[in-house]
C-alpha cells in the first residue's frame, strides 16, 4: 500500500482527513509543528515545519501522494509576515520537494476566501477563476492566493496536482477553535449580537475530509474543487444556534461600512498595543461584504461529492462548544471572528 503525506495533518481538517484515509487501509504520515491529539500506532508522524527543507525532504521520503493541509489560518498575527512565510514559502517548499521527489499526485489543500469577487473576472464564474494576489482584501487571502498561483503554476508545467477549496468547516472535534468555530463560540457568549448578515457556506469537517479523499482520488490534474455545504446568512445562523442552545439572543445587523471602521480600530489595538487577537479585522469585513454563494457543482458531478445538511453538525458543535466552555486545548491560539470568514 501506497505511503501518503499530510502536511497539517494535526489540524482540524486534518485529523478528519487522516481518519478518512486510515478508514480506506491507507498507509499515512503526518507532518507538523504538534503531534496529533490521538496517536496511532498505523500513523507515522514526523515532526517539522513546512518552512524546513530538511524535514520536508526526510517527510516525504517513500511517499506517493501528498496532501498539503499545512497553514496558518485566521486573519490576525503580531507578525504579518507570517502569513506569506508558512501560508506561500511553505507551499512553495513542499511543492519542490515533492516535484523533485516525483510524488504520482499532489493535492493542495486552499480557501473559499480567495475565491470572491475582490476584482473583475471578466465574465469567469468565481469557482474557477483565479484573481491576481494584489486584489486580495489583507495578508492572510494574498498569502494564500499566491500558494494556489505556485500551485496551477505546478500543475500547468505538468505536476499531478489537485485543488481542494473547503468553505467552513465546523464540527465537534475543533479542539483548538478554527476560525469558524471561534466565531459560533463568540456568538453563543453575546446576548446582542452584532453583526453582518453576510453569506456563510458552513460544511461538516467530516465531509471535507471526505472530499479531500475524492479530489485526489478522482479530480482532473489542475482543476479545483470546492467542497462546501449549505449556504446561507448569518443572520439564520445565529437564529439557529438560539434555538439550539436555548438562550435568548437578539441579532443586531451593523452597516459593512461600520463593521469595517470599527475592525480597522480594533485591528490598530491589537497590533500596537495589546498585541492579542482583536474581535475583527478589516479583511475579515473585506472578505464577509464580498462573500458569494460559490458553487459546489463540479464537485457533486465530477466527484460524486454529498455533503449532509448542516443543521446536524451545527447542533454536535454547538452542544460540544456549550459542554467544555469554548476553551481551546493549551496552546491553541483563539481568533474570535467578528465578522471574518477565514477558512
Amino acid at each position: 500500500m501506497a505511503l501518503v503525506l499530510v502536511t497539517g495533518g494535526s489540524g482540524f481538517i486534518g485529523q478528519h482527513l487522516v481518519e478518512a484515509l486510515r478508514a480506506r487501509g491507507q498507509r499515512v504520515r503526518i507532518l507538523d509543528v504538534r503531534p496529533p491529539a490521538t496517536a496511532n500506532a498505523d500513523v507515522e508522524y514526523a515532526h517539522g515545519s513546512v518552512l524546513d527543507g530538511a524535514a520536508v525532504d526526510a517527510a516525504l521520503d517513500g511517499v506517493d501522494q501528498v496532501y498539503h493541509l499545512a497553514g496558518l489560518p485566521g486573519m490576525w498575527v503580531a507578525n504579518k509576515q507570517a502569513f506569506h512565510d508558512v501560508n506561500c514559502r511553505g507551499t512553495e517548499i513542499m511543492l519542490a520537494a515533492a516535484m523533485k521527489r516525483g510524488v504520482s499526485r499532489f493535492l493542495h489543500c486552499s480557501t473559499e476566501s480567495i475565491l470572491f469577487p475582490y476584482s473583475d473576472l471578466g465574465g469567469i464564474a468565481a469557482e474557477e477563476a483565479l484573481q491576481p494576489a494584489d486584489a486580495m482584501p489583507g495578508a492572510y487571502t494574498r498569502s494564500k492566493s499566491l500558494a494556489e498561483h505556485h500551485a496551477a503554476k505546478a500543475a500547468a508545467a505538468g505536476f499531478p496536482l489537485v485543488i481542494g477549496t473547503p468553505t467552513m468547516p465546523i464540527g465537534a472535534a475543533d479542539h483548538n477553535l478554527t476560525p469558524p468555530t471561534a466565531m459560533l463560540w463568540y456568538f453563543l457568549q453575546k446576548k446582542v449580537q452584532p453583526h453582518l448578515n453576510f453569506l456563510v457556506n458552513l460544511v461538516d469537517v467530516r465531509d471535507v475530509a471526505t472530499g479531500l479523499v475524492l479530489t485526489m482520488e478522482r479530480g482532473r490534474a489542475g482543476q479545483r474543487y470546492i467542497l462546501g455545504g449549505d449556504c446561507v446568512r448569518l443572520g439564520q445562523i445565529l437564529r439557529m444556534m438560539s434555538a439550539i442552545s436555548g438562550r435568548r439572543q437578539f441579532p443586531v445587523v451593523v452597516p459593512g461600512k461600520i463593521a469595517e471602521f470599527s475592525a480597522i480600530m480594533l485591528e490598530y489595538l491589537s497590533d500596537r498595543v495589546t498585541r492579542r487577537p482583536p474581535n475583527g479585522t478589516a479583511e475579515g469585513v473585506r472578505i464577509a461584504l464580498a462573500a458569494s454563494d460559490l458553487s459546489i457543482g463540479k464537485a457533486r458531478t465530477e466527484l460524486g461529492y454529498a455533503p449532509r445538511p448542516i443543521e446536524p453538525v451545527l447542533r454536535e458543535t454547538i452542544t460540544h462548544l456549550l459542554a467544555r466552555g469554548g476553551k481551546p486545548a493549551p496552546g491553541a491560539i483563539e481568533h474570535h471572528a467578528l465578522s471574518s470568514r477565514a477558512s
